[in-house]
């Protein structure tokens, strides 16, 4: 199989993967009870899962523009950008 054709697979299957983080965003968070000692707790948790799916889906999308980017053959003209010093020793 071609590479071209896996990294659209791979594309394909990361748009999925968006679309479902989305759903995990748009889902309302519980509402607070305060005969419950844990919903301080959980409303945290459920903004926190919303949070790392929105930034997780706006990751996805990023890799997703990248590798759409090198197929078709752009240049990322961002990478070719001088660096500092302390940049470049960081890798």
């Amino acid at each position: 199989m071609d590479i071209n054709k896996i990294k659209e697979e791979i594309i394909k299957a990361g748009e999925k993967a968006v679309t479902q983080l989305i759903k995990v965003a748009k889902e309302d968070i519980i509402k607070y009870d305060k005969d419950d000692a844990l919903a301080a707790d959980r409303l945290k948790n459920a903004a926190a899962t919303k949070k790392l799916a929105i930034f997780d889906a706006f990751e996805i999308l990023k890799r997703i523009e990248e590798e759409r980017d090198k197929i078709d053959g752009k240049e990322n003209v961002t990478n070719k950008l001088p660096k500092g010093f302390a940049e470049s020793r960081s890798k």
